[in-house]
């Protein structure tokens, strides 16, 4: 939380307004915000200042992992995070390569699991860094990314936090996440819990000890009409200490997170937090 606090503040301190075309508003913002969450400890970055809603950033990251596509499948699980990106997003709408209600396209897992090959087919990086992982192998390019710029055109989002690499050292198994662009406000909140969780579920299936996950941020941002809550209330708030987060120890392989596991497989526990916040969600 004071890590979160502190970015907040920099914001807020050192910020340049920048003009966002995709949005039509102004975004105060910052280059390069560096993040570590010492997931071998347990301590759980979910913001305490206001009330968070964990399990949607978990049933996300569940959605990227199984490569759904589609927002359908991800109200499913636990979250409506793509639903206004799908339905609402004008350019999108009227994007040839859109299927219909709720689609997507080609978004972070679904081209993490199926990345496309120049010579034909394609890639299922997930599979591939975790046999690794499995097998005790760490080639120094254990990278989970949802990055092609050859296929942006064919989705509602090009991704913001896109890649995830993994790192092998005896028996700890770090991470090192990037993301080219954050709402600090909202989308920070789900990221920092993301991040988190996706280091300690593979930890948990590749059968190592949770090391730190580091989180850079390169261009973090506070929207213009979020600025007067997040300076006049969120940041004023004291912050409490970090909960833990409980995941089902049944989980044990790759498999299981693609079929069975949904969002009450994790608990969090001593959450203590401030009242809630509605930020405006710019889409």
């Amino acid at each position: 939380m004071k890590q979160y606090l502190a970015l907040c503040q920099r914001i807020i301190d050192d910020g340049i307004w920048v003009e966002n075309n995709r949005t039509g508003k102004r975004c105060l913002t910052i280059i390069n915000a560096d993040l570590t969450y010492d997931v071998g400890n347990g301590e759980f970055p979910l913001i305490t200042t206001r009330k968070s809603y964990f399990k949607s950033a978990i049933a996300e990251m569940i959605g990227y992992i199984r490569g759904y596509d589609n927002a359908a499948d991800f109200r499913k699980i636990g979250t409506r995070t793509w639903d206004a990106n799908a339905n609402e997003n004008k350019d999108w709408l009227e994007n040839p390569y859109r299927k219909g209600v709720d689609d997507c396209g080609l978004i972070y897992g679904k081209i993490g699991r199926n990345f496309p090959k120049p010579d034909g087919g394609t890639v299922d990086i997930l599979r591939k860094i975790y046999n690794d992982l499995r097998s005790g192998i760490d080639d120094r390019g254990e990278i989970y990314t949802f990055y092609h710029p050859g296929a942006f055109h064919m989705g509602c989002l090009r991704p913001c936090m896109y890649s995830h690499h993994f790192s092998l050292l005896g028996d700890t198994l770090y991470l090192n996440s990037t993301q080219r662009s954050c709402d600090v406000p909202l989308g920070l909140n789900f990221n920092m819990v993301q991040v988190y969780f996706l280091l300690a579920i593979m930890a948990q299936i590749t059968g190592y000890k949770a090391g730190n996950a580091y989180h850079k941020i390169v261009n973090a941002h506070i929207y213009e009409d979020q600025l007067d809550l997040m300076k006049n209330v969120q940041i004023k708030r004291v912050p409490f200490e970090s909960p833990k987060l409980i995941i089902n120890p049944d989980i044990k392989t790759l498999e299981d997170l693609e079929t069975w596991v949904t969002v009450d497989d994790f608990e969090i526990e001593n959450y203590q937090y401030h009242d809630p916040i509605s930020y405006p969600f710019s889409v």
